[in-house]
């Protein structure tokens, strides 16, 4: 409990701190030439196998999945050539809008954190290399996970946190008829991998069994049956196609590149019950927007700050500011590897400031075929709406004092 208070405190006091430069921003005032002053990005972690070897529970498929050339939940090699990837567009699109000059950058203007996790942390070095190359790199990171209040604070399920407030909003997310209309819903992609899984229709629980919703004490509520199976299955599906791995094992063979798509629907699917509802948003991502402000502010001497974690943390944070993106290749709130939510600070010649919202990923043959990415307009990079605040196609639209005040902590 300790932690956590200390972790709210930082934040109150990093959304009550003055406007950076010489004041509040006016949203009336003409805004003149806008500069790049500071970036924050939330990225998660690159390709990875499954994190243990049973992917699926028993009875829902007998087939051996394919190895990997790392133990589970290990960042791959290729998954840090896709990281680097990334680093080397990220170092021309920031650089050619004068966020750093040529060469590497000034000592503390780049800040690395990232989760407990090899994955992550891995990540982090891998996109720096692309980003600053030859250039010295410290990635900051917890020892372990009772460390990690940052990425993974509901872990230790927190007395402060109410499991039954979160399963409340939890399951309000659900349609009208609940969790059965949308595993009706979504009838088509379970009967789709259920043949992927070699696991016989109808008897196949994917098919046959309901998806449930589980409250827990102090913690997120746990989503279980098909839908829950389907978010991890396709997943699997997924990391093995951008792995490389040839058609005839990608799914044993019996999955298109197409059909992985209309699967990964069960992923954000899932996160639209465990990540985004808004009580579990606040609570979870809160620690987030606590770096992400304070990055941006005028105490932070770093111009851009990456945070290396995990796809659960960018679905908290879209849920904490009610953002959504599309990756082209992806569904909707789909979180591909590598990809990132981020938040630049501009500014005028006034020094009015503002914060605009941003996403940055790869598509997934980008990925798969390790293709290189340039200065262009190769990456897919968009702004997004930030409800309360405006739509960040229009720079102006979000001041820093309007931002702070949406990040301001929730009870």
């Amino acid at each position: 409990m300790k932690r956590i208070f200390l972790l709210s405190t930082a934040l109150l006091a990093a959304c009550a701190a003055p406007a950076p430069g010489t004041g509040a921003a006016s949203p009336a005032a003409a805004p003149g030439p806008l500069k790049l002053e500071k970036v924050v990005m939330l990225m998660r972690h690159g390709i990875r196998p499954p994190t243990k070897a049973a992917v699926v529970p028993p009875g829902y498929s007998d087939e051996r999945w394919p190895d990997w050339p790392v133990d589970y939940g290990l960042l791959t090699p290729r998954g840090g050539a896709g990281a680097r990837l990334l680093g080397e567009s990220d170092r021309f699109w920031f650089g050619d809008r004068g966020l750093f000059p040529d060469g590497c950058p000034a000592a503390g203007t780049i800040v690395l954190k990232a989760s407990y996790k090899q994955r992550t942390i891995d990540t982090a070095r891998n996109w720096a290399a692309g980003f600053m190359p030859g250039c010295a790199a410290d990635v900051a990171h917890p020892a372990g996970a009772d460390d990690d209040a940052i990425f993974h604070g509901l872990d230790g399920a927190p007395p402060s946190f109410d499991g039954k407030r979160a399963y409340d909003a939890s399951l309000a997310e659900a349609p009208e008829g609940g969790l059965a209309a949308d595993t009706e819903r979504h009838r088509g992609e379970l009967t789709l991998l259920a043949k992927v899984l070699n696991c016989a229709v109808p008897a196949c629980p994917l098919v046959a069994e309901p998806s449930r919703l589980i409250a827990q004490p102090h913690d997120r509520p746990d989503l279980e049956g098909p839908l829950d199976v389907g978010s991890t299955a396709s997943q699997t599906l997924l990391l093995e196609y951008l792995e490389g791995m040839p058609m005839e094992q990608v799914g044993w063979g019996r999955v298109s590149r197409a059909e992985i798509e209309q699967l990964l629907r069960f992923h954000p699917l899932k996160f639209r019950y465990a990540n985004r509802p808004g009580y579990i948003a606040a609570a979870a991502a809160a620690p987030i927007v606590g770096e992400i402000v304070a990055a941006l502010g005028d105490t932070s001497p770093a111009r851009l700050t990456l945070l290396a974690g995990h796809d659960t943390n960018v679905a908290d944070l879209g849920g904490f500011f009610d953002l959504h993106w599309q990756v082209p290749s992806y569904p909707a709130d789909e979180v591909p590897p590598g990809s990132a939510l981020g938040f630049e600070l501009v500014s005028n010649a006034k020094g009015e400031r503002y914060v605009r919202a941003f996403y940055r990923g790869q598509t997934m043959d980008q990925l798969r075929n390790l293709e290189p990415l340039g200065r262009g307009d190769a990456l897919f990079r968009r702004y997004l709406p930030i409800p309360g605040c405006g739509n960040s196609a229009e720079a102006t639209a979000c001041t820093w004092t309007a931002f702070t005040r949406l990040a301001a902590p929730r009870g």
